[in-house]
């Protein structure tokens, strides 16, 4: 059975031979008091020594609390580092898809690991990870990693769920938990106006080579733009979309896929939040989409490059979106093929759209996360709602 005591040192020959040793020296001599106990697991435990029986004696107490409650930890866990605790915690995510996994893995090799993974995890406080946190957006020039809010955010999550991993056996509590962060600003948000998407779309139709050709993507550029900009699929939602997940005649497509990259190499996966969902068509759309599924195998891409192979978000960004982007005089305002999600929540909000319409339509996991992050688009109706209540109030008095 679990049990702490208070020993005194002085029943031991080896102990008086080194207060002695060290008063002829004239050495402090050492401690006389030591606390005892057995772990959970029925070893001989030392709580340290002290000069003072009720120092030790309070040890004694606060080591049988923690044994009486269930809460006990071994100090040594606690001198276990960060770096060998992620790896352990990486090992085991089997539950998230291999696209999360190597972003994880990337993410901890990058910002993590070079900062904590050497620490032993009781010496990592709070305070300290407020000071990272900072540092990470502070730009390169001033010794920052220039990272924005959100992935300041992402990182900072990672470095939570392995040390909350680690409570209650390691570390009391999760120094992560609690820790201010910075909030994404509206100018990561990038709100194009129908005029501007026909004028990005335009562009990147009209791209040209060095030698005055045709650009590669030349035919599926504005179509594309288009079903991002008033769809909010993902990109790699719409490099993904197959030919028979689109109906035109009943304005729908089906997004049950999307493409990953994993070690250099593209994986098809569920969409983001797992789920599938359905994104309607407006109409004036279903002649730019018709040309690239009528007539071809269920199976095939709706937007793939000329030799038939899947779109690279990073490749087509470079070749023909930010060229577009220049060409549409946008360029300056920080636009990427993401950022068309943010258009198509704008327009949709203008449009009369509600939150469960937007939420559905991006395949937000909840509508909280939708109105954290376009609330401030949708309409102010205080003073309707106000008024409607009144004359309810007036009609129900009158009866």
């Amino acid at each position: 059975m679990a049990r702490a005591w208070v020993y005194d040192r002085t029943k031991d020959r080896s102990y008086n031979e080194s207060v002695k040793a060290a008063k002829e020296a004239k050495r402090t001599p050492p401690a006389r008091w030591m606390v005892r106990y057995y772990d959970p697991s029925g070893k001989l435990k030392s709580g340290g020594t002290y000069k003072k029986k009720p120092d030790a004696e309070k040890r004694q107490s606060d080591i049988e609390a923690s044994l009486h409650e269930g809460v006990y930890r071994d100090p040594n866990d606690g001198k276990t580092t960060f770096g060998e605790m992620a790896e352990k915690w990486l090992v085991t995510r089997t539950d998230i898809k291999r696209s999360t996994w190597w972003k994880y893995r990337g993410l901890l090799d990058l910002y993590l690991l070079p900062r904590w993974g050497d620490l032993p995890l009781s010496a990592i406080h709070s305070e300290d990870i407020a000071v990272w946190i900072a540092e990470m957006q502070r730009p390169r020039e001033e010794g920052g990693a220039n990272l924005g809010a959100s992935q300041t955010r992402h990182v900072h999550s990672i470095l939570s769920m392995v040390l909350g991993w680690c409570v209650p056996r390691r570390i009391p509590y999760n120094p992560a938990k609690g820790v201010p962060l910075p909030r994404p600003s509206e100018a990561e948000h990038v709100y194009l106006n129908h005029l501007q998407v026909e004028d990005l779309a335009n562009a990147s139709a009209s791209l040209r080579t060095a030698y005055d050709q045709v650009a590669a993507g030349a035919l599926i550029n504005r179509p594309l733009i288009l079903l991002l900009a008033y769809t909010g699929l993902r990109f790699n939602e719409a490099a993904a979309l197959r030919v028979g997940r689109v109906d035109l005649a009943g304005r729908r497509i089906r997004i049950t896929t999307a493409f990953a990259e994993v070690e250099g190499k593209l994986v098809e996966q569920t969409p983001k939040t797992g789920k599938s969902r359905t994104v309607p068509i407006p109409p004036s759309l279903r002649a730019e989409l018709r040309p690239l599924v009528e007539g071809l195998p269920d199976d095939s891409l709706v937007f793939a490059t000329r030799r038939g192979t899947p779109l690279r978000l990073r490749n087509w960004r470079r070749r023909e979106f930010d060229k577009a982007v220049k060409a549409a005089g946008l360029d300056g305002t920080g636009l990427t093929p993401h950022k068309l999600r943010h258009t198509a929540a704008s327009l949709a909000i203008a449009a009369g759209a509600d939150v469960k319409v937007v939420q559905a339509m991006l395949g937000h996991a909840t509508a909280t996360m939708t109105l954290d992050r376009y609330g401030h688009l949708f309409p102010d109706r205080l003073d309707e709602v106000a008024e409607a209540m009144d004359a309810a109030r007036v009609k129900a008095l009158a009866a």
